[in-house]
């Protein structure tokens, strides 16, 4: 089996803490900021209504070709 050789430039820190991290050191830095959190959120709860709208009104906008979203021309 091949190991990807930059898989050993990775850090041996698990990501979320590792931004955790930063997130704490800017907000002791900066106390007059407020920071909104865009995390991983509370797995613990089910989506609200309004998330579940807007991912169903966008899977169906993308079942259309008239309403289809794709990449732009390079």
């Amino acid at each position: 089996m091949r190991v990807n050789e930059h898989i050993l430039n990775l850090p041996d820190q698990y990501l979320f803490s590792l931004i955790g991290q930063k997130v704490k050191a800017h907000c002791s830095k900066n106390p007059e900021r407020e920071v909104i959190s865009l995390g991983i959120g509370d797995v613990t709860r089910p989506l609200v209504d309004e998330v579940i709208r807007g991912l169903q009104d966008a899977v169906a906008e993308m079942a259309v070709a008239s309403t289809f979203r794709g990449y732009g021309d390079e």
